[in-house]
């Protein structure tokens, strides 16, 4: 699920990863061990401590390259929910809408999510359960509002126009809100290295 969540369950499978915490293991005491034949000196702790740190490795990465994901489903969510309001609103329904999205969107995770929502649609699983494939995969609140908006509007049988162009505009205010709460914490992470720097 981490690996999936995070967008790198193409490079290796569940397996894997915990194979490549082992070799981190035994490549971060190798380090440790060459640095004390270096020091001609000895420490069980540091060596303990070093393969500690080895296995931890993979899942900071692992955070990490989630984080990551999360940035930037977040910052191309407003754009690509504008495209898709603009097909639908053009005449195309909401198949023909993430086709256009899959072609001529900017590329990235959302990108790369949508076009697996279009291969799965062609694969003949229902628009819903595609949708929910997404959610399920990326699990992101803003991802999924817009999934439980289509699939409402679809139930409902409302016109998906004005919902997806009221989600693009909500999308917007949180993304300016997050940019206006990192520039308010700057200052105040700035004054720790700066005493120390007095």
């Amino acid at each position: 699920t981490q690996l999936n969540n995070s967008g790198v369950s193409y490079m290796m499978t569940a397996e894997q990863f915990y194979a490549v915490r082992i070799v981190s293991v035994f490549s971060f005491c190798a380090i440790m061990y060459l640095v004390f034949t270096m020091m001609k000196s000895f420490n069980y702790t540091y060596m303990v401590l070093a393969g500690m740190l080895g296995y931890m490795y993979p899942a900071i990465w692992l955070r990490d390259a989630r984080q990551r994901r999360i940035k930037q489903v977040q910052k191309a969510m407003p754009m690509f929910l504008d495209f898709i309001t603009m097909a639908v609103e053009a005449g195309l329904n909401l198949t023909g809408a993430l086709n256009q999205v899959v072609q001529k969107g900017p590329p990235g995770a959302l990108r790369q999510e949508f076009y697996l929502v279009v291969r799965d649609l062609r694969s003949g699983l229902p628009r819903a359960d595609a949708l929910r494939r997404m959610e399920t995969r990326l699990m992101i609140p803003e991802v999924s509002s817009f999934v439980g908006t289509v699939i409402q509007a679809e139930k409902m049988g409302a016109s998906l126009g004005p919902a997806l162009r009221s989600q693009a505009e909500q999308r917007r205010i949180e993304r300016f809100q997050r940019a206006e709460k990192q520039a308010m914490e700057a200052p105040v992470k700035l004054i720790g290295p700066l005493m120390m720097f007095i």
